[in-house]
């Protein structure tokens, strides 16, 4: 029997880190900040800008031996300030290659006991099998964020 993640082809990971909300959300908000982090576990990011602003753009090349170049690119839809970031998320295709589904991720912040509570929510996927393959990714690519993140705290910095 299909749970109601899979029949709605969504994906969602929540995570505590130890940090200030603050810290958490500014390392999304600018390429200078999120270059140190982003991409998932055993890619290397040659590439990030972010128009960090609702109706702004962001665009980013992740690699990897494996996987190739791949490059994503969306726009933010919305922005409350330390509270939830909503963009577009599409992976660019080569030309003749058949358009990637756009989806939407929003994520959210919540301090909680001076700890940021972060959730990440994408929808819709195509099938079953294209939302399975994004989690490990997503999965690995908060846990990239969340060790900057707590690094940064630990030694008191600002993102």
């Amino acid at each position: 029997m299909a749970t109601k993640a899979e029949e709605r082809l969504e994906l969602s990971i929540t995570r505590t880190f130890n940090a200030p909300v603050a810290l958490v959300y500014d390392l999304w908000t600018s390429s200078e900040k999120a270059i140190a982090w982003w991409g998932p576990k055993d890619f290397v990011t040659t590439h990030l800008e972010i128009d960090f602003r609702v109706g702004g753009a962001y665009r980013a090349c992740i690699e990897n031996p494996d996987y190739g170049v791949n490059w994503m690119a969306g726009h933010y839809v919305a922005i409350e300030p330390q509270k939830k970031i909503v963009f577009t998320f599409q992976w660019e295709r080569k030309p003749g290659e058949e358009p990637a589904l756009e989806t939407l991720v929003t994520v959210t912040f919540k301090e909680e006991n001076g700890k940021t509570v972060q959730t990440f929510h994408q929808t819709p996927f195509a099938n079953v099998e294209s939302r399975d393959s994004h989690i490990g990714g997503w999965t690995t690519f908060i846990d990239r964020q969340q060790a900057h993140a707590e690094k940064l705290a630990m030694h008191g910095a600002r993102a």
